[in-house]
C-alpha cells in the first residue's frame, strides 16, 4: 500500500519519528539502519516501508534498502514473528549476515537476539531457510556478542523498549574490552542526551 516514503523528518522519539511527506505527516518505526544514517529533525530522508495492519491498528515501518524490507517481510511470516522481533533480529546485523546464518542454521547467531528464543530460531530456520538462498558462507558471529546481549538484556530490564536499547547498543563504541557496566553507564548516557 505505502512502499516508500520521501520527505522530510519533522520529529525523532525514542521508538519512530514523523515523516513529512507534501504536507501529511507519517509516524514510522524505524529500523536500526535507517536510524543510524539519520541527520537530525529537518533533513531529508527516503525510506522503504511496511504497513503492518492488525485489527484495530496501522503501523509503518520504515527501512534503509530494500533488501532490508523484504528481509523483514519474510520475518514477519513465520509463525511466532511480529514487527517487533523482526525489527530486533534486523538490528542484530547485515542482512547478508543473517541471511547467511538462517541459511546455515545457526540458531546460535538468532537466540542472542532478545525476545528470541530456541523455538523461535529454529521456526525462522525452517521457515526460511530455502528461501533466503543456500550455499551461503557461515554468517561471522561478531556482529552481536555475548556482552551485546548482556547489555541489550540488562536495557530491557531497566524497562527501555528493543528497539531503543538497540539505538543504545549502535551508539557505543566497538571496544570489546570494556567492561559490561561502563558499556551500561554508557547506554544510559545516551537516553540522557537531547
Amino acid at each position: 500500500m505505502i512502499a516508500r516514503l520521501r520527505g522530510t523528518v519533522e520529529s525523532i522519539s525514542k521508538d519512530s519519528m514523523v515523516v513529512s511527506v507534501g504536507g501529511v505527516g507519517f509516524r514510522v518505526h524505524p529500523s536500526t539502519a535507517v536510524r543510524t544514517r539519520l541527520g537530525g529533525v529537518g533533513q531529508p530522508v527516503e525510506l522503504f516501508t511496511h504497513l503492518h495492519v492488525r485489527e484495530n491498528e496501522l503501523s509503518l515501518y520504515g527501512f534503509a534498502s530494500e533488501e532490508e524490507l523484504a528481509l523483514f517481510e519474510l520475518l514477519l511470516g513465520v509463525s511466532g514473528v511480529g514487527p517487533k522481533v523482526g525489527m530486533a533480529v534486523l538490528a542484530s546485523g547485515p542482512p547478508d549476515t543473517l541471511r547467511a546464518a538462517i541459511a546455515n542454521d545457526q540458531t546460535d547467531v538468532l537466540t542472542r537476539v532478545p525476545g528470541v528464543g530456541t523455538r523461535t530460531a529454529k521456526a525462522i530456520i525452517l521457515h526460511l531457510k530455502d528461501k533466503v538462498g543456500g550455499g551461503l558462507a557461515p554468517a561471522a558471529v561478531t556482529y552481536l556478542t555475548d556482552a551485546d546481549a548482556e547489555l541489550l538484556s540488562a536495557l530491557t530490564g531497566l524497562g527501555y523498549s528493543v528497539v531503543e536499547a538497540q539505538a543504545a547498543l549502535a551508539s557505543l563504541p566497538r571496544d570489546p574490552s570494556l567492561p559490561v557496566e561502563e558499556r551500561i553507564r554508557q547506554a544510559l548516557a545516551y537516553f540522557a542526551r537531547p
